[in-house]
């Protein structure tokens, strides 16, 4: 079993498993249509829906084998103000896929970036990853420039490749391995 010392701490921010105490905060994010947007089979969900997967993600607090999900909260100034994950992929690989959604409240000051860098640190640094992969529906240009912050190259555009809100949709896949994240420049 592999997570990382709680909590992460980065200059701004706490990263810590989600808590079903945190529901106000993760459902203030998960009832706005403009955060769902880019979700697959996602719509605003009510409150009883966001305590579904509040509880889902809590569960979320450690990798233990290949498809686990290590979901942090991030918490700036005692609000979960959004959450990043990693999923494990492959053992044998050493790869995982990164994800992030955070309250537009909250963007454009580089939260989600400080959050999936710490997250980073911890797969490459103590998990041993050797690539971390991210996905994003084509049109979401906030994801694609995040990806791209986090010094992540975009490897691939895959054309109509999935099914989207009853039609089909393109993907932009981006990746980092462990030598390219390690030196990047700071």
């Amino acid at each position: 079993m592999a997570h990382p010392t709680y909590p992460l701490n980065t200059p701004r921010l706490l990263l810590r498993p989600v808590t079903v105490d945190d529901l106000d905060d993760v459902h203030a994010w998960q009832r706005r249509p403009d955060v769902v947007r880019w979700m697959r089979d996602a719509e605003p969900r009510t409150r009883a829906r966001s305590l579904a997967s509040v509880a889902a993600m809590a569960g979320e607090d450690a990798l233990r084998a290949e498809g686990d999900c290590l979901t942090l909260g991030a918490v700036a100034g005692g609000r979960v103000v959004g959450a990043v994950e990693l999923v494990w992929r492959s053992a044998a690989d050493r790869t995982a896929e990164l994800g992030w959604v955070f309250h537009p409240d909250h963007g454009g000051r580089g939260l989600a970036t400080e959050a999936a860098g710490a997250l980073l640190d911890w797969g490459f640094g103590v998990f041993g990853l050797h690539r971390v992969v991210a996905r994003c529906h084509a049109g979401n240009e906030p994801s694609a420039r995040l990806a791209t912050r986090l010094g992540m190259r975009r490897e691939a555009r895959h054309v109509r490749s999935y099914r989207f809100r009853g039609g089909w949709a393109d993907q932009l896949v981006f990746a980092v391995l462990a030598d390219e994240w390690r030196s990047r420049p700071s």
